[in-house]
């Protein structure tokens, strides 16, 4: 698995739960707090945050129900 997969299927899914709605780049890397060049190297494989690899492969590990609870709970610490 490459990180940039993992950037891609996010992306993507975000994109379908928007109702198929196009996410540019840059409106992405809005939305996250990084610069548009971050996300973009990440995406195309130019960069690899070891972090990323780390969280989704957690993420692997929980059921769907956890998966929730946690990523909501995450939600909660950005309030």
């Amino acid at each position: 698995m490459q990180i940039n997969d993992l950037f891609n299927i996010l992306h993507n899914s975000i994109e379908s739960q928007n109702n198929g709605k196009k996410i540019s780049l840059k409106d992405m890397a809005k939305s996250l707090g990084i610069s548009m060049r971050t996300y973009q190297d990440w995406k195309l494989g130019r960069a690899k945050p070891q972090a990323a690899a780390t969280v989704m492969k957690m993420l692997g590990k929980l059921d769907d129900d956890e998966i929730i609870r946690a990523v909501r709970k995450i939600n909660k610490l950005e309030e």
